[in-house]
């Protein structure tokens, strides 16, 4: 067990969610579908990045009316062009906010400091095209 986190596109909210709760193995591919909704894209995958759940939290709380959630555990977090530049300000100035949880491991930071600037560039990228970015995390 452990703290994984995930960036994808998609054209609306919680469609990771309901993609999944649908999706069927196929057994030619390999490859889960849905065909009731389209798979979001993923951007970006982390193995226990506390620091930036931590900051993830922080904007969860500000965004949604249910952000006092202390677990904060599978929330759906839609990011911005003014959040990604909010992160990458904390990214490149070593300003997340350092997180602790049980499943999370260690202070991951500089580690994934070059993976978060790459996540950054392809979330604009994304947002340019006209789908939006979201982050998502479960322990």
């Amino acid at each position: 067990m452990g703290l994984d986190q995930y960036a994808y596109a998609a054209a609306k909210a919680n469609e990771f969610r309901e993609f999944w709760e649908g999706a069927e193995l196929d057994p030619i591919t390999g490859e889960y579908v849905n065909p009731a909704v389209e798979k979001p894209r993923e951007i970006m995958y982390w193995r226990k990045h506390p620091n930036l759940q931590g900051w993830m939290r922080e904007l969860y709380k500000r965004k949604c009316r249910s952000g006092d959630d202390p677990v904060f555990n599978g929330a759906e977090v839609e990011l911005t062009w003014e959040d990604l530049d909010d992160l990458e300000h904390a990214v490149e100035n070593n300003l997340l906010p350092y997180t602790q949880g049980f499943f999370f491991g260690n202070d991951s930071s500089a580690h994934y400091r070059e993976q978060d600037l790459d996540f950054i560039r392809k979330a604009r990228a994304e947002l340019f095209v006209g789908l939006r970015v979201f982050y998502n995390s479960s322990w």
